[in-house]
């Protein structure tokens, strides 16, 4: 299933086709991909509760701009493959080759608002966000203003 995941990602994103139909396809993978990752990081401390589900949406319509109803859909989609989820590493090595410095950056600060959004920091959580972060190849530095700004936002 992640296997099919990874290919649909790497087909669409890798599109030369700049049509409007790509360009919808290629941000729609872009979006499966964060939301992965992001549910991937809210269930890193074991805990995944309705606070952390509403954020995880939250962040979501407001990120991508979605309705409830399409946030909650895209959630749920990537609760399942998340499920699946072996290693980070193809979506991220896919993610880094694809987008830009800050559209990297926007990704580790949802991970840093989902790893504090229930009003603390798990040890697992820090660790795999940083470890995310690596494979994407943000600076240490922004990472940690990154995660300074999102505890300054959780407090």
């Amino acid at each position: 299933m992640i296997k099919r995941l990874f290919v649909q990602v790497v087909e669409t994103i890798s599109s030369t086709d700049q049509s409007a139909t790509s360009a919808e396809d290629r941000e729609a993978a872009l979006r499966l991909a964060t939301a992965v990752l992001m549910i991937d990081v809210a269930r890193a401390d074991f805990v995944f509760d309705e606070s952390e589900f509403d954020h995880v949406l939250r962040l979501i319509e407001a990120r991508f701009g979605l309705s409830p109803e399409e946030a909650a859909e895209l959630v749920n989609e990537a609760g399942d493959k998340a499920e699946d989820l072996v290693s980070v590493h193809e979506f991220t090595q896919l993610l880094h080759e694809h987008l830009s410095e800050d559209e990297k950056a926007n990704i580790v600060s949802l991970l840093w608002q989902i790893a504090y959004a229930d009003g603390r920091l798990d040890k697992y959580e820090d660790s795999l966000v940083l470890k995310i972060s690596d494979l994407l190849y943000v600076s240490r530095g922004r990472v940690m203003r990154l995660k300074h700004d999102a505890e300054l936002a959780a407090s």
